[in-house]
């Protein structure tokens, strides 16, 4: 069946931090003056809180109960720091223009309602996709298949004409896979490891310059 739709991951795939995410941490815990968290334990919280609409959860766990830091101004000030650190990937507005000729568009990303839309909210281009889905806004994340029929459904396609492209083995590949749609992986040094089940894999600095090619042979 004819592709009729590409779908993206958001983090890691079009945009990326301008420094290492343990220090966009550190930044938030010492404004509020919170103690020191590892990236790892941030992840593994994250993790079980995927479904939800703030990042007050993850950081109520991560503090404790005795905590004399409010959940919620670490959420704010991690927010904050978070959207401030990112960057586009390069050629981002002109891929998304060149794939509107032949695609509708979706974005679906995971994390909480807020968080993500304050991260989307940052950059004009978002403004092509014809659907976007964050994980937070309904009642699974990648890579549960609800999350992906929602876009699916958005974008009025069935999976077998959509491809997602995202760099997450597990969340991005597998999860894509399970559902019926092709699968690009993302990737790039120091990324994760190339899934087997991919159907192609594309260097995320050269996404405006290959995807177009790696998709209309899928």
């Amino acid at each position: 069946m004819t592709v009729s739709a590409v779908v993206f991951d958001f983090d890691y795939t079009l945009t990326v931090p301008d420094r290492p995410r343990q220090e966009v941490l550190d930044d938030a815990t010492a404004a509020v003056g919170a103690p020191d968290m590892s990236r790892e334990a941030y992840l593994e919280a994250h993790s079980r809180h995927l479904d939800s609409d703030t990042r007050i959860p993850i950081f109520a766990e991560l503090l404790g109960e005795d905590s004399a830091v409010a959940p919620e101004a670490l959420a704010d000030a991690y927010r904050e720091k978070v959207a401030d650190s990112l960057v586009a990937v390069e050629s981002v507005p002109g891929l998304l223009a060149d794939l509107r000729e032949h695609y509708a568009l979706g974005l679906l990303t995971n994390g909480p309602g807020d968080a993500q839309q304050s991260k989307l909210d940052r950059f004009d281009w978002v403004d092509a996709f014809d659907a976007v889905v964050i994980t937070g806004h309904i009642e699974a994340g990648k890579p549960d298949e609800r999350a992906f029929r929602a876009v699916l459904d958005d974008l009025g396609v069935a999976a077998e004409e959509a491809v997602y492209v995202g760099d997450d083995p597990e969340a991005d590949v597998e999860g894509a896979k399970n559902v019926g749609m092709h699968a690009v992986q993302v990737v790039f040094e120091g990324g994760p490891d190339r899934h087997p089940d991919a159907d192609a894999y594309v260097e995320r600095d050269a996404l405006a310059t290959d995807l177009p090619g790696i998709v209309s042979q899928l």
